[in-house]
């Protein structure tokens, strides 16, 4: 009699790729009753099941109001769901933390440690999201801003000036199985020298202890980089469904002591040098217009994956303070901005049991986009902008507002800086203070899909 995979099935195994091997074997070699169930035992994967109670973590956030209280009790209810993940270990909520998709996956301000895993929905598709400075010294603030400007590309898509794309990169992405294809080396090339949209920025001001002006960077690895998330999804999720069905889908994750683990690692490594680039390429330019020799420089992710042993650190949205995490630190300094009216932080700070290494990001939110523009129907979105940056230089890329984006759509500054001291999350060491800044805004009104709709709606 020739088995099938219905009845292996229907003998309460797990269905999965392993099958298709067992199947050959099992008929090749024609075993049935006692042998059957003997070998298919001995060769099934051994599920790996959620744990039935979570891992404890760090709870480093309190509520100030009643709209925090309802932010922090969902964060915490999505925290307490992923802390069930088989792979976890340890894990902190930051300050700015906020919900983001369903009950179970990482929050914005989540750090999740897991022990020889990789999970790719915890750094999401916006992999080593970071800030970059440069200090152009005495120069005018709004030269900087001007200069600036005409460099940089905020919106959708790529750019047609090509930034010169070194070649020893271009090697390391075609020998990655992960990033070794046409569409992945096009988009690197492509996107190099672009910020994106949503809270992405490039940011103008003075160091408050030395009136240097500084130019702040912050955006991730725009479509390079959610290319490798969603092959890393595919193959986490390949894994989740053999070894641990019951583990949610956005918790799946890649085992590190594979092939695949380490060369996902790997690929996420070029991602951060592709990253790091493309602040660069910006800063650089920006210095090249000027003519100004900068003074100083350095950047830090908060959107990653960090390594330690045989553990990961997956942080969604919070800075590394250890410069273990940080292998191409400068003096252990790190930047957080809070928001365009108010000045970006420059910290550094020690490992502590309930930071596990980490410090906010920024700001974080209360509220989602959409909420805050209902919240502000009732006055103009010029009314709005001219109200909340008032003495700023405030640009969009695209020429439209996105109010989305403005001060008040975040958490309050003060009390994030307050939380920071009394969880010991960094030591502020300068300020920032504001200039200007250039932000994408709504270019998807001008987006060419919707010109294209536009279009073609008239012509009917």
């Amino acid at each position: 009699m020739n088995i099938t995979g219905k009845k292996l099935v229907e003998m309460g195994y797990q269905p999965g790729a392993w099958f298709t091997d067992a199947l050959q074997y099992v008929n090749s070699n024609e075993l049935s009753d006692t042998q059957l169930k003997e070998y298919l035992d001995d060769n099934q994967p051994q599920l790996i099941e959620p744990l039935e109670v979570a891992v404890a973590y760090h709870k480093n956030i309190k509520a100030e109001n009643e709209v925090e209280a309802v932010t922090v009790d969902k964060v915490f209810s999505t925290m307490d769901a992923l802390m069930k993940t088989p792979t976890v270990v340890n894990g902190a909520v930051m300050p700015d933390a906020c919900p983001t998709g369903s009950i179970g996956q990482i929050p914005v301000g989540g750090v999740v440690v897991t022990k020889n895993a990789i999970h790719p929905a915890m750094h999401s598709a916006d992999v080593c999201c970071s800030v970059m400075m440069t200090s152009f010294g005495n120069a005018d603030p709004k030269a900087v801003l001007d200069a600036a400007h005409s460099i940089t590309h905020f919106g959708g898509g790529g750019r047609q000036d090509l930034f010169d794309f070194p070649v020893a990169l271009e090697e390391q992405i075609k020998e990655n199985r992960f990033l070794n294809s046409e569409r992945s080396l096009n988009l690197a090339k492509t996107h190099l020298g672009t910020q994106g949209d949503g809270n992405h920025f490039l940011y103008v001001g003075k160091s408050e202890k030395t009136g240097e002006t500084i130019m702040v960077t912050h955006h991730g690895s725009r479509g390079f980089g959610a290319y490798l998330y969603k092959k890393g999804m595919q193959a986490a999720e390949a894994h989740r469904k053999v070894f641990s069905p019951k583990t949610d889908k956005v918790n799946a994750w890649i085992p590190y002591d594979t092939d695949q683990g380490r060369e996902y690692w790997a690929a996420l490594q070029v991602v951060r040098a592709w990253t790091k680039l493309n602040h660069e390429v910006l800063h650089t330019a920006t210095a090249e217009k000027l003519a100004i020799e900068p003074l100083d420089s350095f950047w830090n992710e908060h959107n990653f994956v960090f390594k330690d042993g045989d553990e990961f650190y997956h942080a969604k949205g919070a800075t590394p303070l250890s410069n273990k995490f940080v292998p191409d630190s400068v003096d252990g300094l790190r930047l957080i901005p809070l928001n365009m009216s108010e000045p970006v932080l420059i910290v550094k700070g020690e490992t502590t049991e309930n930071n596990i290494g980490f410090a906010p990001h920024g700001a974080g939110r209360n509220i989602s986009r959409t909420q805050h523009i209902r919240n502000n129907s009732d006055r103009t979105i010029e009314e709005v902008f001219a109200a909340e940056t008032s003495g700023l230089d405030v640009r969009f890329y695209s020429g439209r507002i996105d109010i989305s984006e403005l001060p008040s759509a975040y958490k309050n500054a003060e009390t994030v800086q307050a939380q920071m001291e009394y969880y010991g999350l960094g030591t502020i060491v300068d300020r920032i203070m504001p200039y200007g800044c250039i932000m994408a805004g709504d270019w998807q009104q001008d987006a060419p899909w919707r010109k294209r709709r536009k279009k073609n709606r008239n012509r009917r």
